[in-house]
C-alpha cells in the first residue's frame, strides 16, 4: 500500500524538495543525507496534506527524530500529549505513538477523529492488566485508592481512580488521603515511587519490555566505559537500576535535565531515539546510547503516518460508558498536576 501511495503521488527526493527541505538542518546532527533523502518527501508531503484537511500530530518523545523534530505539531511524554489532547483545536488527531495514547487523546476529545498509523502499535504495559483485573484488586483490597499508570486500555482506566504519568507519579500518590495505595500496572514505577514515600504501596506484575531489560551492572559497565559521564534513567526501570544512577526521572524530566545542566557527556537509560531527540537540541551534549528500541513506538513510520493522514486509518475509537469513567480518571490526574 505504501508503495502505491508513494508511486501515485510522485514522492522522490527532487531537487525542489531539497531546496524546501530546510528542516534538515534541525536533526542534521542524528540523522544522515542518505536517509533524509527517503525521510523528506514523506515530510513534505505530510506537512501539506495535515494542514489541508485540518489534522495535528501529536508525538511522544520516542518516536525518531525525523517524527519528533519535523512533522509534530506537539512532542512531548504521556502527561504533555494528554494535556495537548485536550486542548487542540484541529478536528483530527494523529497519534505518534502507541495506542493507549491514542486512546487518551480520544477520551480527553470525544469529538475529534483520533488516528494511529498501525493498530499493532501496542504495549507491554498495557497488555499486562485487563479490567477484569483491576476489578479483582477492588474487591482484594477494599477502600484502597487505585492509581492507573496512562500506559493502560481505556477500559482500565475506567475502573481506576485516579491515573498518572512517570512525571506526576508520586504527586499524585501523596494528594491521595490514604495511607495505601495500589499502583497499577508498573512494578518498577511503583517501586521508584515507593522509595520516596511513606504510604504503602502495592502494585501488579507488569513491566516495559524496554527498560526492564536494562541491569544495575549496565550502568556499572557504562561508567567504566565512560568516565565522568552522567547517567539519567527513566523511572520504569528496576529500583537497582535508579539507584546507580545520577538522575533518575520522566522523559520530560530527564530531557529538562540536559537542558539545564548541559553535562558534557551523557548516558540515556531509556528507549533509543529519545537520545536522538535531546541531541538534536543540544548539541554541546555527547550522548552515549544504550539502544533498547521499542518495537511498538518502531511501528510508527513516516509512509504509515501519510498513510494514515490520506486514507483516515486506523480510526481510533472508546467505548463511551467506558470512555466516560476513564475520563473522570484522567480528568483527576490533570487537575492534581496543575
Amino acid at each position: 500500500m505504501f508503495d502505491t501511495v508513494t508511486q501515485d503521488l510522485k514522492l522522490s527526493y527532487t531537487p525542489g524538495v531539497a531546496k524546501e527541505a530546510a528542516l534538515y538542518d534541525r536533526v542534521r546532527r542524528v540523522v544522515n543525507e542518505l536517509d533524509w533523502a527517503t525521510f523528506a518527501p514523506y515530510i513534505l508531503e505530510i506537512n501539506r496534506v495535515k494542514k489541508q484537511i485540518g489534522a495535528v500530530v501529536l508525538a511522544h518523545n520516542y518516536m525518531t527524530p525525523e517524527i519528533y523534530h519535523c512533522i509534530s505539531d506537539f512532542a512531548g511524554d504521556s502527561l504533555q500529549l494528554a494535556q495537548q489532547a485536550s486542548k487542540v483545536e484541529q478536528q483530527i488527531i494523529l497519534q505518534a505513538g502507541v495506542h493507549f495514547m491514542a486512546e487518551t487523546s480520544k477520551i480527553l476529545s470525544p469529538d475529534k477523529t483520533v488516528l494511529i498509523p498501525d493498530l499493532k502499535a501496542g504495549c507491554s504495559l498495557a497488555s499486562s492488566i485487563t479490567g477484569a483485573d483491576v476489578r479483582l484488586l477492588r474487591q482484594k483490597f477494599p477502600g484502597v485508592p487505585i492509581v492507573t499508570y496512562v500506559n493502560t486500555s481505556a477500559d482500565v482506566k475506567a475502573e481506576s481512580d485516579i491515573c498518572c504519568t512517570s512525571s506526576n507519579a508520586l504527586k499524585i500518590v501523596e494528594s491521595l488521603e490514604s495511607d495505601t495505595v495500589l499502583m497499577i500496572p508498573d512494578k518498577y514505577l511503583a517501586g521508584n515511587i515507593a522509595k520516596q514515600t511513606k504510604k504503602k504501596i502495592l502494585t501488579w506484575e507488569g513491566a516495559c519490555e524496554v527498560h526492564e531489560r536494562f541491569t544495575a551492572e549496565d550502568i556499572r559497565k557504562f561508567r567504566k566505559a565512560y568516565p565522568g559521564a552522567v547517567i539519567l534513567a527513566h523511572p520504569e526501570c528496576p529500583v537497582e537500576v535508579t539507584a546507580e544512577a545520577d538522575f533518575a526521572g520522566s522523559t520530560k524530566a530527564m530531557a529538562d535535565y540536559v537542558t539545564e545542566k548541559q553535562p558534557a557527556k551523557v548516558v540515556m537509560i531509556t528507549e533509543c531515539s529519545m537520545s536522538d531527540n535531546i541531541a538534536v537540541l543540544n548539541p554541546k551534549v555527547e550522548f552515549v546510547r544504550p539502544c533498547n528500541l521499542c518495537p511498538h513506538m518502531k511501528r510508527i513510520a513516516l509512509p504509515k503516518i501519510l498513510n494514515s493522514l490520506l486514507t483516515l486509518t486506523h480510526e481510533v475509537t472508546v467505548e463511551p460508558a467506558a470512555a466516560v469513567r476513564a475520563k473522570a480518571a484522567v480528568d483527576r490526574m490533570l487537575q492534581a498536576s496543575l
